[in-house]
């Protein structure tokens, strides 16, 4: 089996070649559960496409219908459930942006939604899109099995909440300016960041009834996907130009942040990265090759450029 040291680049580019193909099908999603309008609500509607659609990577999707596969859900279920947590992610997006959070100008190298529009429409499209993700994966037409629904319901909920994506930005919030210690870092990003990620990867377990041993697995590929995702993040924005990132670079540092980077170094924290890249592909070692481009995407999180 590949791990993240053994993948070739045959493998690299049936990864490269899925990514993009899965891509294009939660683009065309989205525009579908988000279609354009004429009436009072036109505004808000082109907010959320604008937050939404025409750019990212969709590897929170990507995670949800690559892991379906593996169960062999039907394509038009897994896709609807990678839509809603791009629009999850989405939300997260804009409000990360405002200048109460984040204050940032730049998303995925255009204006961000609130310099686009301004900060009320943004927030407001910020909301609709959480609400939506949850109402597409809790619609009889994502899945019959109304079980599925709501335990799709509930983990995302999880996910997103206090206990999860929203705590981990509160968290990372009031570190700023503080030093941190690494436990707390790993703790925040776990939740602000692995969380939605570890989420994605279950989500196709759920959807393919897996068993309690496979969903288990999946969960510990996501959680450590998830940590060496961010830990990439810290890299790139200490070392990557904004015109590379789509966003502004050496934000962590300017805000204070306490970052993988701050306290490891930067080759100390790849060197974390590496290891947590190769433990999400341990975690599937009970997969066949139908899990192969999972293990390929270990690598590709811990290599990409933005």
């Amino acid at each position: 089996m590949n791990t993240p040291a053994m993948v070739t680049s045959q493998t690299a580019a049936t990864l490269k070649a899925s990514l993009t193909q899965g891509a294009a099908n939660v683009e065309v999603m989205l525009d579908r559960l988000i279609p354009q309008v004429t009436d009072d609500s036109a505004r808000l509607i082109d907010a959320m496409r604008y937050a939404t659609l025409g750019g990212g990577k969709r590897l929170r999707a990507y995670l949800v219908m690559e892991t379906a596969t593996l169960f062999n859900v039907a394509p038009e279920s897994a896709c609807r459930v990678g839509a809603s947590v791009e629009m999850l992610h989405a939300y997260s997006l804009v409000h990360d942006d405002l200048p109460a959070m984040d204050d940032d100008d730049l998303r995925r190298g255009q204006p961000s939604t609130h310099r686009k529009f301004d900060e009320a429409t943004a927030i407001l499209a910020g909301d609709a899109l959480q609400t939506l993700a949850f109402e597409v994966i809790a619609d009889p037409a994502m899945h019959e099995d109304a079980t599925i629904r709501a335990d799709l319901v509930l983990c995302l909920a999880r996910a997103s909440g206090a206990a999860g994506m929203v705590g981990g930005q509160m968290i990372d919030m009031e570190g700023e300016g503080k030093s941190l210690p690494l436990a707390a870092v790993r703790h925040l990003h776990a939740l602000k960041t692995g969380c939605l990620i570890r989420y994605a990867t279950e989500a196709g377990a759920i959807l393919g009834k897996a068993s309690t041993v496979q969903r288990d697995a999946l969960i510990t590929y996501g959680r450590d996907i998830g940590a060496a995702f961010q830990i990439a993040d810290d890299v790139l924005d200490a070392t990557a130009s904004a015109e590379d990132l789509g966003k502004t670079a050496g934000k962590d540092e300017a805000s204070g942040k306490s970052t993988f980077v701050a306290l490891l170094g930067i080759e100390g924290a790849r060197a974390e990265a590496e290891a947590l890249a190769r433990s999400a592909v341990d975690a599937l070692n009970i997969f066949d090759e139908k899990a192969d481009n999972l293990r390929a995407l270990a690598r590709y999180v811990i290599e990409r450029k933005n």
